[in-house]
């Protein structure tokens, strides 16, 4: 928090603000929904947040109760698309790329992932994204 007050030149306490309003707000629904998909699927988190952010998210919304492998960008000095990223996630979850299903709001990362054959979808709601999520699931 020490190096995010001084790079944003803030005070801690505004440097903390800053960091909250950086996590957003929790999609409840699709948090149950991964919850849901556990022990049956493995499931993980691969995010770009930047550096403090796993600290942050944990606090916030326990994130690792609820999927078994959380990637930070800031942590392995690779972000989304790069195709490392991708591959480091399915070897973490020890999958091929054929057996990982990828969900991102942004299309970019979405292409990204499709290129070395992951079933990748992009986000644009909840609701179409559970569906397109199951449809892939029960295939």
């Amino acid at each position: 928090m020490a190096r995010l007050s001084a790079a944003l030149g803030q005070p801690i306490a505004q440097a903390d603000e800053f960091m909250a309003d950086m996590c957003g707000e929790l999609d409840a629904e699709l948090f149950a929904y991964v919850a849901s998909l556990r022990p049956r699927y493995a499931t993980a988190i691969l995010s770009d947040a930047i550096g403090g952010a796993r600290r942050e998210y944990q606090a916030r919304y326990g994130f690792e109760q609820l999927v078994d492998v959380i990637i930070y960008s800031c942590e392995v000095g690779l972000a989304k698309p790069d195709p490392r990223v991708y591959r480091l996630l399915c070897d973490r979850l020890a999958v091929t790329p054929g057996e990982l299903v990828f969900l991102d709001d942004r299309p970019e990362n979405v292409k990204g992932a499709c290129e070395i054959g992951i079933h990748a979808l992009l986000h644009e709601t909840t609701a179409q994204s559970i569906r397109a999520l199951e449809a892939l699931l029960v295939a």
